[in-house]
């Protein structure tokens, strides 16, 4: 993807973004007198503050990057993981398990599993968190981090760097408080930086009826425009249908999943791990001024949330139906070549014979795929080859063959070279669908337009790394280093573990944005770090919340032998195209899935079941230590049920909460 040129008018508005969330975290600085208020808020927001804060937290890479991308490589069928992974699940938190969280005066999720079962479930909690924290919040760095290299040509380390620093900066200075604050902003940008470039996409493209149509061709035949492997062919309504492609079987999606994968896997266990039991967002509620905002954060939350397919998953959408339509003169961008694999492919062209271009191009594949994916040290042949196009790669032997392409010592030369690399990743036929947001925005933001879009990425991911950090920070300063580390320290020494262990977690989540870049959809390596803990997570507190019977150890073998199974899965799987390695199958392959969404799927369901299972089986071979009066407002049966007669029956948690289900339920039906 070619960079483009900011005006003075995009920056101001970049630079003005970025001077006001740094002024909130001075501003609020002064409210930082000890470490419940840096680490907890005091528990003294309102609920419209907490609602915004707790869908934003959640709008990082996950939401803008990632849902994107999903939306181009899934399609419509992407829209489940709000209509189906997210709002039962938002609700259910609200009428069931806030009051136990709220009213239990825990300081977090591990302090209350602490409180329900017993130190050691605590502790394996607290560090699988602080694990999955800091993999979320790379994650949200590297996409802004490629954003920035790949748009405005900033180096990806320097980009990486700074805007973390920003982070730090305001979360260090106001704490839990001023991420909230500055989520809410953050919200606001993100719907006015991007309103517009799906509102124009779609223009582009003809309208809704227009992008459906060109996408039933593509689903007719993806492998046309590689999006998928030769001889692969779904019903017309493969990208347009919500249900019915699900219906047919696995086989008969992009997705690569059945019904079962998407309602139990995704719907069930994925998306009530993640919504019930994730204190990234929980942490937001939790911050409310009193039980009825906090019961009523996720049911705010939800109103947004269910709205928001338009703003993020369609233009994946517009971007596929665009590439379908050769007049657009757009397609979905190819995977930035690494600096080395620019050499090789430079000096590989340069070195061919013009008159016979076809000749050389399975060597200059080879090398170029061995610069950009590496060796296979038992081979010593690429560990995976590029896809190319072979006419368009022959025009580009052809064109550039004999000239000085290896060399950038002049300008004249170093525009050669540029063109030349534009030219050769056009010819790739591999997709990086992280790019899908990044090249609409390039395509139809003029100055100022361009700014507002720039700004709101920018907010999107500084507000998922900011989220990740502030729970990173309060569950390493009570859960582990209070709790096991340095008991009976003053307030004040708590404070500053507090900040200084805010410093750690973000440098722990550069090192992870380096491991993130190995992907080219983040929606797919962050569903895969919320099945190793989330899913198996869930059964702890399915059981913990609702059966009085179940035990500390079996809570702590049950959460122990789930994240174990986790990656036992991971390490027997694998999805269709990928190497054994990072993304699975690196003790043997036992089981290839259609798309690593379906592996996702799947190893959460299979980490929750065996989670679920020995909990129940150890809890019903151990004794309980813990007498039902301990238990009251920790365990559903035995906790006296909340009145809410002072409020009006039309504004009770319950009766919001159905109205949101019906919501779903209508929107599953036109869009079925």
């Amino acid at each position: 993807m070619q960079s483009v040129q900011l005006g003075f008018l995009d920056y101001a508005i970049l630079l003005i973004y970025v001077i006001f969330v740094i002024s909130i975290g001075f501003v609020l600085r002064r409210y930082m007198k000890s470490s419940s208020d840096f680490l907890t808020s005091g528990r003294s927001i309102p609920a419209w503050v907490t609602g915004l804060a707790f869908i934003s937290a959640n709008l990082g890479a996950l939401e803008l990057v990632g849902m994107a991308a999903s939306g181009a490589k899934y399609g419509i069928a992407t829209c489940h993981f709000y209509w189906v992974g997210a709002i039962p699940a938002m609700v259910f938190l609200a009428v069931f398990m806030m009051p136990f969280y709220y009213g239990s005066k825990a300081r977090s999720v591990p302090e209350y599993l602490k409180m329900r079962f017993n130190e050691p479930v605590r502790a394996l909690n607290s560090v699988a968190f602080a694990v999955m924290t800091v993999f979320a919040s790379g994650i949200s760095m590297n996409a802004l981090a490629k954003l920035l290299n790949q748009l405005l040509g900033w180096n990806y380390h320097v980009a990486l760097w700074i805007c973390s620093a920003v982070v730090l900066v305001y979360v260090l200075k106001g704490g839990l408080t001023s991420a909230i604050y500055t989520e809410v902003l953050q919200f606001f940008m993100i719907v006015l930086g991007f309103a517009p470039v799906v509102y124009l996409g779609l223009q582009d493209v003809g309208g809704w009826t227009a992008m459906t149509h060109a996408l039933s061709g593509v689903s007719v035949d993806p492998a046309a425009l590689h999006f998928k492997d030769p001889g692969t062919s779904y019903g017309p309504d493969g990208w347009t249908s919500a249900w019915k492609p699900l219906l047919a079987g696995s086989a008969h999606n992009p997705m690569g999943v059945d019904c079962f994968a998407m309602v139990f896997g995704l719907g069930f266990v994925l998306s009530f791990g993640y919504w019930c039991t994730n204190f990234l967002v929980v942490q937001r509620a939790m911050a409310a001024r009193n039980m009825g905002a906090a019961r009523r954060t996720p049911l705010i939350a939800a109103v947004p949330k269910m709205l928001f397919p338009a703003l993020v998953i369609l233009p994946g959408m517009i971007a596929v139906a665009l590439t379908s339509i050769p007049a657009k003169g757009y397609r979905i961008p190819p995977p930035a070549l690494e600096q080395q694999a620019i050499v090789a492919a430079a000096a590989a062209v340069s070195q061919a014979a013009s008159s016979n271009p076809q000749a050389a191009i399975p060597e200059i594949i080879e090398k170029v795929s061995g610069a950009q994916k590496g060796l296979d040290p038992k081979t010593g042949k690429p560990k995976k080859l590029l896809g190319f196009d072979q006419a368009r790669l022959a025009e580009v032997v052809k064109t550039y063959a004999g000239k000085p392409i290896d060399q950038d010592q002049t300008p004249e030369q170093r525009a050669l070279r540029s063109e030349f690399v534009a030219a050769f990743s056009n010819a790739m036929t591999d997709y990086d669908y992280d790019g899908v947001i990044l090249s609409l925005v390039k395509k139809y933001c003029p100055t100022g337009l361009l700014g507002l879009a720039l700004t709101a990425l920018l907010a999107s991911f500084m507000s998922g790394m900011a989220g990740n950090v502030t729970a990173f920070n309060t569950v390493w300063t009570y859960d582990l280093y209070q709790a096991y580390i340095a008991r009976n320290k003053s307030d004040q020494h708590y404070f500053w573990m507090g900040q200084a262990v805010t410093v750690a977690g973000i440098l722990f989540s550069i090192a992870c944005a380096y491991f993130a870049k190995q992907y080219n959809n983040a929606m797919d390596i962050i569903q895969l770090v919320f099945g190793f803990v989330n899913a198996p997570l869930f059964a702890t507190f399915l059981l913990g919340m609702f059966w009085a019977r179940c035990t500390g150890p079996g809570a702590f073998f049950g959460l122990f032998g789930g994240i174990s199974a986790s990656a036992l899965f991971h390490s027997l799987t694998i999805a269709a195209g990928n190497s054994p390695g990072v993304k699975g199958g690196y003790v043997s392959v036992l089981q290839t899935f259609p798309s690593e969404m379906a592996q996702n799927f799947w190893l959460a369901s299979f980490a929750f079941i065996v989670c679920f299972t020995l909990t129940l089986v150890i809890s019903l071979l151990t004794r309980r230590t813990k007498t039902d009066e301990e238990l009251k407002g920790l365990v559903y049966s035995l906790t006296p049920k909340l009145k809410d007669e002072e409020t009006a029956w039309y504004l009770r948690p319950a009766t919001l909460g159905l109205v949101l289900l019906a919501c779903c339920v209508v929107l599953n039906l036109i869009f079925r």
